[in-house]
């Protein structure tokens, strides 16, 4: 799998390249530029081949015979020193090259000043930042592309006047731009803002990507993503000391349950989904019906023995139990008996949470079902909200529990335990879990959601799928995995429902509960991105995903 490191990884990785394994801090520098070099030629100067190669001038002109510029913009440390090897080397290639400086020359350290000084030797134009802000030519014409080298990965405060006008004059400009690393502005590790940001249309990083590139809003401003190798230790890029991970399709084939010739049915186990409520059917239906396509033997919907009816004559390989309700369509603290006799003859996984509904007989019935049960347990949806302010029964679990929470569910559930931590529970009335939605939790998550998942996964010993734009999954050892598949097409109800069955689904296939959340939700988003290239994000709905499963299981593999 590709690793993603936060800034203090990288750094770790730059200096053991340098001081353990003797590749110099300059050598590192020159390969990085080298690099930016290629990828800027490749965009913007395909086929040039520099000055004395028959090139020619005219590749690095218009189709009017205007010259194209590159304006390198440089901040005073490692960034900026990139740059100014991008800099040294499409000047040397014939390129017309204006570098603007937001240190004083003086003021530069190590490997930064070497270029400087190199830069200035081979005759780069170079100008104090002042300059680019006042600037107002013929090099901010349309032919004209910037790098950013302003500030880099070791971001970790608010970026302020003068580099934040800076900022804002470049995304002012209508000029394509490509950073070097990662967009100044944006918090290598959570992707956030830091008050300014590039929006590049490129970007080009080293060794391994940032978790930046991949978090929102970051992921929006980085562009497309070049990752390039400048000679780190293959060790040190594939060390399991990086917690952090990419799966590629590759990973996820290896991942898939196989499916012997000589099996049958219950060879792929049989999940019992508890859900439904009145006015809540289609999201336990879609459930089941996404847990047999995505390859469980057996379904079978644990439902209110009311709306038993209404049920049966909407499914047709999915089987239906009838559990004692309250008689107003809604599950009763009883049906546990039922459940348990069942899970002990029949089913091998359970899931939790689509069209539940929430009252205080269903927070204690799946309260009891989590400390209980001895199967592996998928909890989605009201299944969720059930269980908000007791999450320390996790803990209690015999067997591996996944929750599947989007964001605001994932703040409930962190706030519910933060007011038990407190010692301050208090009598609960049936919607009391509902109101405990923090916002300011909610906006926590957002600006560090791994952090967040990974800490909380670690206290309560869940495997935890937090459901977003990218999600995200965290296991209890510490592992966290960003997944790279889906499309905004997918904000839609119903689609947690179906990734829920997926899950269930390849827990009962035997996968470990790490595989199945990866795999689940990979295939998930795979669906979606399937379906919206046939019918558009505007038009998605969730059971064009359950009908698209089979074609994507079929890519994978192939």
């Amino acid at each position: 799998m590709l690793k993603v490191v936060t800034a203090e990884e990288m750094q770790f990785i730059d200096r053991l390249t340098i001081e353990k394994y003797g590749i110099a801090g300059a050598v590192l520098m020159e390969r990085a530029g080298l690099a930016v070099v290629q990828k800027i030629n490749k965009l913007f100067f395909q086929g040039s081949r520099g000055r004395g190669q028959g090139a020619g001038v005219k590749e690095w002109t218009t189709d009017n015979g205007q010259r194209k510029t590159v304006i390198v913009l440089c901040g005073g440390g490692n960034n900026g020193g990139d740059g100014l090897v991008v800099a040294r080397i499409l000047h040397n290639q014939g390129k017309d090259v204006y570098v603007f400086l937001s240190s004083k020359p003086e003021d530069l350290k190590g490997d930064a000043r070497t270029n400087y000084v190199a830069a200035v030797k081979f005759g780069v134009k170079i100008f104090p930042m002042n300059k680019f802000l006042t600037l107002n030519s013929k090099l901010l014409t349309l032919n004209s592309v910037i790098v950013d080298a302003l500030l880099g990965t070791g971001l970790n405060k608010e970026v302020r006047p003068p580099l934040s006008d800076v900022i804002n004059k470049i995304n002012e400009l209508a000029l394509q731009v490509v950073s070097i690393d990662i967009p100044s502005g944006i918090s290598s590790d959570t992707g956030q803002i830091m008050g300014r940001a590039v929006r590049a249309d490129a970007t080009v990083t080293f060794g391994l990507p940032k978790r930046g590139h991949y978090l929102y809003p970051g992921a929006e401003h980085t562009g497309k993503l070049y990752i390039e190798d400048i000679g780190f230790p293959r060790q040190l890029t594939v060390s399991d000391k990086v917690k952090i991970n990419i799966p590629s399709k590759e990973d996820i084939c290896k991942m898939l349950p196989p499916r012997p010739k000589y099996s049958h049915k219950g060879s792929y186990g049989h999940v019992l989904l508890i859900g439904g409520s009145k006015g809540k059917t289609g999201a336990a239906l879609m459930a089941a019906r996404a847990c047999l396509r995505a390859g469980a033997g057996l379904v079978t919907i644990g439902l209110p023995e009311t709306l038993a009816s209404s049920f049966q004559s909407r499914v047709t390989e999915e089987m239906i139990l009838p559990l004692p309700d309250k008689g107003n369509g809604t599950l009763s603290y009883k049906a546990s008996e039922t459940i348990f006799r069942f899970l002990e003859k029949r089913a091998t996984v359970l899931a939790v949470g689509p069209g539940l509904s929430v009252d205080e007989e269903i927070s204690r019935l799946v309260c009891l079902l989590v400390r209980e049960t001895k199967a592996p347990i998928v909890i989605d949806a009201d299944g969720l909200n059930a269980i908000a302010g007791e999450t320390g029964i996790l803990r209690k679990s015999k067997a591996p529990v996944i929750l599947t929470p989007h964001m605001g569910e994932m703040a409930r559930l962190l706030s519910g335990s933060r007011v038990r931590g407190q010692g301050s529970r208090g009598p609960r009335t049936p919607n009391s879990k509902l109101q405990t939605l923090n916002p300011e939790l909610h906006t926590m998550i957002e600006r560090d959601r791994i952090s967040a998942a990974l800490s909380f996964s670690k206290q309560t010993r869940a495997y935890l799928v937090l459901k977003s734009a990218p999600t995200v999954i965290a296991t209890p050892d510490g592992r966290a995995f960003i997944n790279p598949t889906g499309n905004p097409g997918m904000a839609t109800a119903g689609t947690g429902d179906v990734l829920t069955g997926m899950i269930s689904a390849l827990l009962a296939q035997k996968s470990g509960p790490q595989d199945a959340s990866v795999l689940g939700v990979y295939m998930h988003g795979l669906a979606g991105d399937v379906v919206a290239q046939k019918k558009g994000e505007h038009s998605l709905i969730a059971s064009d995903i359950i009908d698209a499963l089979p074609a994507v299981f079929r890519r994978v593999k192939d």
